[in-house]
């Protein structure tokens, strides 16, 4: 049996000329502030990133990612970007060998310790040489 359908669809209307978009249509510089509202908000973050610690797979996963934009970027050596990469896969092997054997956590402890001043480190490099 065929899904697809055998009579024409309606055209498609553009979604901010639509009848129901209940007043949200473009206007010129000067329009609603219900419009002004809906869009772009700028939050106050100093151009400083919080650097956060690395407490979860996921901090670890995004250690990783801004080590490897860093490399990209040519902030870091190729070096420093693959021993970042030998110490997040073996973080992550310990996150999961801790999952069965919560026994070994003191050892997870001191990885991520060593992982996270690597990452102060590699910081610190990337920040004297802009």
């Amino acid at each position: 049996m065929c899904t697809l359908r055998s009579y024409p669809l309606p055209p498609r209307r553009h979604p901010v000329m639509s009848p129901d978009s209940e007043g949200t249509t473009t206007t010129s510089a000067g329009g609603s502030s219900r419009a002004r509202a809906q869009g772009l908000r700028v939050i106050q973050g100093e151009g400083r990133r919080k650097e956060e610690p690395l407490a979860s797979r996921d901090a670890v996963a995004r250690a990783l990612m801004e080590a490897g934009a860093d490399l990209l970027l040519r902030r870091i050596t190729p070096a420093r970007a693959q021993e970042i990469e030998r110490k997040v896969d073996r973080v992550l092997d310990l996150f999961d060998r801790v999952d069965r054997a919560p026994v070994l956590m003191p050892v997870l402890k001191r990885h991520l310790d060593e992982l996270e001043a690597l990452m102060r480190e590699t910081r610190e490099v990337r920040a004297a040489r802009r």
